[in-house]
């Protein structure tokens, strides 16, 4: 069969560059080897940023992130990290009277123990509420209710 002839039938394809696009007149992204180097890149000069200034060489600052866990506080001593002075510590307990002091101490007077055994709870330590502290510093680190 003949082609017609008002069409050319082109007698190859197109080039890669003609299909994308590429010019051929823009510089290329890598050094192109001269005359008497290898190709495998010895000997090359580093590639030229266009209109960017060359990278600078800054010193690259790292900082470190501690991460602590949520600590739990309950009628025991933690041992934990003091966000305050930043030491290792075990935490200092101190009792106060709590909701469930108080309420034993009515239950019980209730019961008819009014002269004076109501009081009892004030003095167990078991029915109070705990709070933690820093040994070094002093801080209040969280409290255990016991209601």
């Amino acid at each position: 069969m003949s082609a017609p002839s008002g069409n050319p039938v082109p007698s190859a394809p197109p080039s890669y560059e003609e299909a994308v696009g590429i010019n051929m007149n823009y510089p290329h992204p890598y050094p192109v080897p001269g005359p008497g180097q290898k190709p495998d890149g010895k000997g090359m000069n580093a590639p030229t940023y266009m209109g960017q200034p060359p990278p600078a060489n800054n010193p690259i600052t790292v900082q470190t992130v501690y991460v602590q866990q949520p600590v739990l506080f309950y009628d025991r001593p933690v041992q934990m990290c003091c966000p305050s002075c930043n030491q290792v510590i075990v935490t200092r307990l101190s009792y106060d009277s709590g909701a469930l002091t108080w309420l034993s101490c009515g239950g019980l007077c209730l019961l008819g123990c009014v002269a004076g055994c109501c009081l009892i709870p004030f003095c167990i330590d078991a029915l109070k509420d705990v709070d933690h502290t820093c040994p070094k510093c002093s801080a209040l680190l969280g409290s255990y209710k016991r209601l």
